[in-house]
């Protein structure tokens, strides 16, 4: 199981999962080379649409009508297309580090890595054989002694989420220390709602993923009868996990997940796991005290633990190792998996090429590896000076923002600059690549590099701890089509995957590169005082700096957003959760009011003209909104509402535009028509 950080980075995209294949098109070729669009796009413009009553549809409609979704995606967008430019040109440098001769270690890695997955005849002929060790050790839990006892070791050895996840991470109040840290888990769907819902909707999926368990423990062997018994008594256990977890909404609050206790706190409310056990297995032996983010889930884990039968906790854990494991085995158990995970409750239609899987699958376990080879080659020294400038200019305009506040106390305001001031850059790739030397990569042994490769990232996970923070450290690969902001590490992210044309394109003029990057840049920024980012200080703790007046003048003006953006629908009758997706919203107009005071000032004493018949604050919005181009299927916008905290593209920019009279300026919108919001609503 990874470990992974219990406090979410906040992001710009959508998180889906982006490729792109086309049955009209020709079968797609390695990338030598990385392909241009221009950052403002014409041919993305529809010109029957009115920008003052649907600018995203003026923005956007001609890319929506000439981008079908690719029968391999979920969506579709900006974003994903460059992600795939991206993973295409990966593909080319795989293929070559896969093939030639005196390779550099990196090339070795990444390059065996990419066969290996790539040598689906090997994989297809092992079947479930790299699952039978741990098939035997399910089978050899005869009491609930022994399964309670060797649930520790079972976790750390193999490949799934098994009742709960445990790892290490920065301590929320002194994020100079890493501790240990338990979050809930042990769910096969996306989210708890899957489980409490009890529309018909919810009710077929829950149906429809009882059958896949089925499918799944047929493939290790159970009978019809016995899998059917079997999924129904899984189906109770994730649902009494699922229905003691918080809601999305309630994690979005760290206090709300932070609970720092002694072990034997802990032992009080699942006093059935060793945990002294539990945590030397793992290598760190001595563990005193810990953060349990959720202790009612922590005591539904124990009653689950003590209470269900033996052969419903061995059916557990035999399903979520096959199910975890499934997309790194032979063909059907692969194709299974998918069907139910991408094909019902996403709507994918087709599974992507063995290409995309495995250049992803490099990308996520050697990404720092593959990252060396793709930086190299497609980010220069002059696209992160003028990157940097771009941020340090935002960065300028939130300090002007701040001081000019006149709801927010001399007080607060100090302790805010203290901590915009206190924001490190990081851009492009980091400074110091990550070693992975000690992780062995064949080229014949897929399964095995997969297992090695997870082995190998909890073990660099678990290691932190009694270890200074690393500062340096990232949390996405140089290739990823996305950004963050850390709230414990009080820092702004930005890939080289990013700064790539159509997103940022250093042969244009800076109105659109301002508009869709600087809006990226300002996002991000504004994430440090969003909902959740506002309650850390400038060293990453979680520590309230605010005063009470000054913290219920935030509040008003974000239930200002939270209101407009309620009222947006995302698909069918389901509209936006807005107390989910508010620090995005609030990130997405800030970010763009941030990004607009920075161009001007860049370009202040400058005579700029009209170009493709804008002018250039035209210019600036169609480039801010054409980043968020996008279709998405029924079927992932249903997934998306309960578990997505961005709105749907067409709410992020139009909901962005009708609260910025700069905006309504521009293109002479009058008060009544939609893109006019009122009342105005304004954080930052």
């Amino acid at each position: 199981m990874l470990s992974k950080s219990f406090i979410a980075v906040a992001a710009l995209s959508l998180g889906t999962c982006f490729a792109f294949t086309h049955a009209q098109q020709p079968a797609p070729k390695p990338l030598t080379a990385m392909p241009y669009t221009p950052s403002l796009d014409v041919t993305s413009l529809d010109h029957t649409a009115d920008p003052c009553v649907d600018f995203y549809k003026f923005s956007c409609g001609g890319w929506i009508a000439h981008n079908p979704i690719p029968a391999d995606q979920a969506a579709w967008s900006v974003y994903g297309k460059l992600a795939n430019d991206n993973q295409q040109f990966l593909w080319g440098i795989l293929e070559e580090d896969a093939k030639a001769a005196n390779r550099a270690p990196v090339q070795q890695k990444v390059g065996d890595y990419f066969a290996a997955c790539m040598n689906t005849n090997s994989i297809d002929a092992l079947g479930i054989k790299p699952l039978q060790p741990g098939l035997a050790v399910i089978e050899g839990f005869k009491t609930r002694a022994e399964l309670l006892a060797g649930l520790g070791k079972f976790d750390k050895d193999h490949i799934g989420t098994f009742f709960l996840d445990s790892g290490t991470d920065q301590d929320a109040v002194d994020s100079s220390v890493i501790i240990v840290a338990i979050d809930a888990g042990g769910l096969g769907l996306p989210d708890r709602d899957y489980y409490t819902k009890t529309d018909a909707k919810s009710v077929t999926i829950r149906e429809q993923y009882k059958a896949y368990i089925e499918q799944m423990l047929g493939f290790a062997g159970e009978s019809p009868e016995r899998a059917r018994a079997d999924a129904a008594a899984i189906l109770k256990i994730e649902t009494a996990l699922a229905t003691a977890q918080l809601t999305r909404v309630e994690r979005r609050d760290p206090h709300n997940v932070y609970h720092m206790m002694p072990i034997a706190e802990l032992t009080k409310l699942a006093p059935s796991i060793d945990w002294t056990a539990y945590f030397a297995v793992h290598d760190a032996p001595g563990v005193t005290k810990l953060n349990v983010s959720q202790p009612a889930f922590m005591k539904a884990v124990n009653a689950e633990l003590t209470t269900e039968s033996m052969e419903a906790l061995r059916a557990y854990l035999r399903f979520h190792l096959m199910t975890g494991a499934a997309p790194y085995l032979a063909h059907p158990l692969e194709q299974a998996n998918f069907d139910f995970f991408s094909k019902t409750l996403r709507g994918t239609p087709a599974m992507p090429p063995r290409w995309k899987t495995c250049t992803r699958g490099v990308d996520r376990n050697l990404g720092e590896a593959l990252g060396q080879e793709f930086v190299k080659r497609t980010f220069s020294a002059d696209t992160k000076a003028k990157t940097q400038l771009m941020t340090e200019q935002i960065e300028t305009a939130m300090q002007q923002e701040i001081e000019g506040l006149d709801w927010m106390s001399p007080a607060t305001k100090q302790e805010a600059l203290r901590k915009l001031h206190a924001v490190r850059n990081k851009i492009g790739y980091p400074d110091r690549w990550r070693d992975y030397s000690a992780l062995e990569v064949k080229p014949d042994d897929y399964f095995g590099d997969v297992s090695r490769a997870v082995e190998f990232e909890n073990a660099r996970q678990w290691h932190k701890l009694g270890k200074p923070v690393d500062l340096n450290e990232w949390g996405m690969t140089p290739p990823t089509v996305n950004a963050y902001f850390n709230p414990q590490m009080n820092d702004i992210n930005f890939p080289a995957g990013v700064l790539q044309p159509p997103l940022y394109d250093p042969k244009e003029d800076d109105a659109p590169n301002y508009g869709n990057t600087g809006g990226t840049i300002g996002h991000e920024l504004t994430h440090a005082f969003d909902d959740e980012g506002r309650q850390f200080d400038a060293k990453g703790n979680l520590r309230d700096w605010w005063t009470p007046e000054d913290a219920k003048g935030f509040e008003d003006r974000i239930n200002c957003v939270r209101d407009q953006y309620a009222g947006y629908v995302i698909v069918d009758d389901i509209h936006i959760t807005s107390k989910l997706t508010s620090g995005e919203d609030v990130a997405d107009l800030g970010g763009e009011l941030l990004a607009y005071i920075a161009w001007k000032k860049q370009t202040e004493g400058l005579k700029l003209t009209d170009m493709e018949g804008f002018t250039p604050d035209q210019r600036f919005f169609v480039g801010m909104a054409q980043w968020a181009c996008e279709e998405q299927r029924p079927e992932n916008l249903r997934m998306s509402a309960m578990t997505n905290p961005h709105s749907p593209g067409y709410a992020r920019i139009n909901g962005v535009v009708s609260n910025m009279p700069e905006f309504q300026k521009a293109f002479g919108c009058k008060i009544g028509q939609p893109m006019v919001h009122t009342p105005t609503c304004k954080v930052w």
